[in-house]
């Protein structure tokens, strides 16, 4: 019997013919959600793509390390605050406890001050001399020097006096010491300096 022009022809014997619902499609695709069973594509409303979620994990990381690392800075800062006051107290403290001696020295001249006036003297200026070598100590020696010559750095004069026996521009006579020096100096010696002729 002739075959049936309308039907194809039966493929060649040993050939595999592919099943039927892997057929290729000759058109193409033309757009998410064509077809009923086609999945939704990275684009599609049904969520957001994985690089998106990777971007908002990362930037939620970063976000909780700079929130730890500013708490960290706020604790470091108020540790920093309470070391410095304690410093503070600690130094304030060692530098009462060095005058301790000086004022125990000086009550005991005062419950002497019936006997020797010569005695009473010595032990003032001992008591003087102790005080000047605590601050000595604490980085302030002091200055009483005449003959120098004149410094502003380190001197104030309060009046230039006419002496023959002294250089001009030097220090006469010192009226009030000074203590320290340079950027540790608590005052400058008060002086009466020499006139220039």
């Amino acid at each position: 019997m002739p075959n049936d022009p309308r039907e194809p022809d039966p493929p060649p014997e040993g050939a595999v013919s592919p099943p039927l619902g892997d057929l290729p499609r000759s058109d193409p695709p033309t757009g998410a959600g064509d077809g009923p069973n086609e999945e939704p594509g990275p684009d599609a409303a049904g969520g957001p793509e994985p690089a998106e979620d990777a971007y908002t994990a990362e930037l939620r990381e970063l976000e909780d390390r700079w929130r730890r690392a500013l708490a960290d800075l706020d604790n470091l800062r108020k540790r920093h605050a309470r070391e410095l006051d304690r410093e503070r107290m600690l130094e304030r403290s060692r530098t009462a406890a060095a005058f301790l001696p000086v004022l125990d020295n000086l009550e005991l001249a005062l419950t002497h001050s019936g006997s020797d006036p010569g005695a009473i003297v010595e032990g003032v200026q001992a008591v003087r001399d102790q005080a000047v070598n605590v601050l000595e100590l604490l980085g302030y020696p002091r200055h009483a020097e005449t003959g120098v010559v004149f410094d502003p750095a380190r001197h104030e004069a309060v009046s230039v006096v006419q002496d023959p026996d002294a250089e001009p521009g030097t220090v006469v006579e010192v009226l009030r010491p000074g203590y320290g020096d340079g950027e540790r100096q608590l005052r400058p010696a008060t002086v009466t300096v020499a006139k220039r002729e």
